[in-house]
Order: structure tokens, then sequence, then C-alpha cells
């Protein structure tokens, strides 16, 4: 499990490139970012991590159409073809072994509804069909042949929704699904022994969301699960085994109080 980038009270943008060991439960640092990325979009393919935008400034300012492929096995990265446009806070997965980065903030910090996707085997980005909604900090989860655009903001974090738009990848279009149950954004999201999780998010009453929803793609229906001890927000999760990890965070809103915290939550 590996933990990429991001910001701290130092800095902004981190180079850091932390990976976990879930055997001997240990940490430790590899090959760093080519350079320092904050709210960063992630996913995984065939062995391999793919890192897809990002902002290089405070208050989601300067971002950056850089995408680069790190390779666990020879501790290196490689860069990629660019987006089309500079975006930070993207939602990412992968479906049929391509990557879909969708929505996302630009250089003029205003939202989008821009859709691409990159095929490994060409090396390029093609534009789809956009989110019906331009928003940020989402959760985009594939599962059961369709991707999940989830929750977000459409500008300030005051501003979050409940939308839950699925994708079909064979007409190219979008339809709504059954909406999240607490709107937020900032939260982190998985697929997890087929439900999809959306755990956390900013900002209720100037407290984080400790909500842990699931949507379960067989029932269609939404089901609220144990909630996390602590609130946070701008935290990743990950599906490893029978588990389901989150990993760092900020505990308050904005960048305030970030953690170290590795979570573990698990389904009997």
């Amino acid at each position: 499990m590996y933990v990429i980038g991001g910001s701290t009270k130092e800095l902004v943008d981190h180079r850091q490139n932390l990976e976990y060991d879930i055997a001997n439960d240990s940490w430790r640092e590899r090959a760093p970012l080519p350079r320092g990325l904050t709210h960063a979009g992630a996913t995984s393919l065939k062995g391999k991590i793919y890192v897809v935008g990002a902002f290089t400034a405070s208050g989601h300012g300067d971002a950056v159409n850089l995408v680069y492929e790190y390779d666990p096995a020879t501790d290196s990265w490689r860069t990629l073809a660019p987006l089309k446009s500079p975006r930070g806070s993207v939602g990412v997965t992968v479906l049929n072994g391509k990557i879909h980065a969708i929505g996302g903030r630009g250089v003029d910090k205003v939202t989008v509804t821009t859709h691409e996707v990159y095929d490994p085997a060409s090396g390029k980005w093609t534009e789809l069909a956009p989110l019906p909604k331009a928003r940020d900090h989402l959760a985009v989860v594939a599962g059961d042949a369709f991707i999940h655009a989830i929750g977000g903001r459409l500008n300030a974090s005051s501003e979050n929704v409940d939308l839950h738009d699925i994708y079909n990848p064979a007409t190219n279009s979008w339809q709504a699904g059954p909406p999240l149950p607490t709107a937020r954004s900032g939260v982190a999201g998985a697929l997890y022994q087929g439900k999809i999780f959306v755990a956390g998010g900013e900002c209720r009453d100037k407290r984080t969301y400790p909500e842990n929803e699931a949507f379960d793609l067989k029932t269609s229906r939404w089901t609220s699960y144990t909630p996390m001890v602590m609130g946070r927000h701008g935290f990743g999760a990950v599906t490893v085994g029978r588990n389901l990890y989150f990993a760092g965070g900020a505990v308050e809103c904005g960048g305030g109080q970030r953690s170290d915290e590795l979570l573990v939550f698990n389904l009997s």
C-alpha cells in the first residue's frame, strides 16, 4: 500500500512516496515523486500506480496536467502523456484496463465536468461524456462494469452535494443513481466486498464528517456502517484482502490537525 504526495503544515506539495508492508506492519520511503503534488488523483493497474493531475499551491492553486506512472518492482517513476488541461482534486479509477479522470478544478479554481480516459496501450488521452454537474473532491469508483461518481462540492466545502452519477462505457452516457445519504466532499471511496464505501469528508458545522456509508451494487441501496472515531477529509482508501484501509487526512476543516493515522475497517 502506498501514500503519495499531499501537504503538511510545513509544505504544500510533497514529493514523498511511502510504502506500507501489511504483513510486517512497517513503513519505508520509496522513490519520491518527480515533483511535489497535493490533491492528486491516484489508481492502480497491472501492478503499477498512476498519479493524475494535482494542485501545487495552497488554496487549490496552480493546477497541473501532469501524469506519472510508478513501478514498485523497479522503484521508479515515468512521465506519461498529460491531461488535456490542468486539473486538481480529480476523481480517478480504472475500468476495462483504462484510466478515467473525472471532474476536478482548473487553474482558474473553477470546478469542471471534464471526463478523460487514458489507454496505456496507445499512451493517449481521449475525452468522453462529461459529468452531468461540475464538481471536485468527489469519490470516483468502478464497480460491476460501471463508474460511480459520488458526492463532491460545487465550489466551497459549504456547497457539498449528494449526487451519485453512474457512467455506462457501452453507451458513453451518465445516469442518476441513488443519492449519497450524507452530502459531503473531500471523501475517501473504495470498492469493498461488493459495496462502494464513502467515508469522511468536510464540512458540517465547522466539523469534519465521521460518516461511513456504502452503496451495495447488487441491491442498489445505501447503508450506514460504523463511523470513524474522528471525522476527517482529504485522505485515501484502498482495499487489500479482507480489509479496507484509510490513510492520513485532516481531522479539522481546511488543513487543520493533519493525521498520520492508518485506520482499518473490516466487515466480519
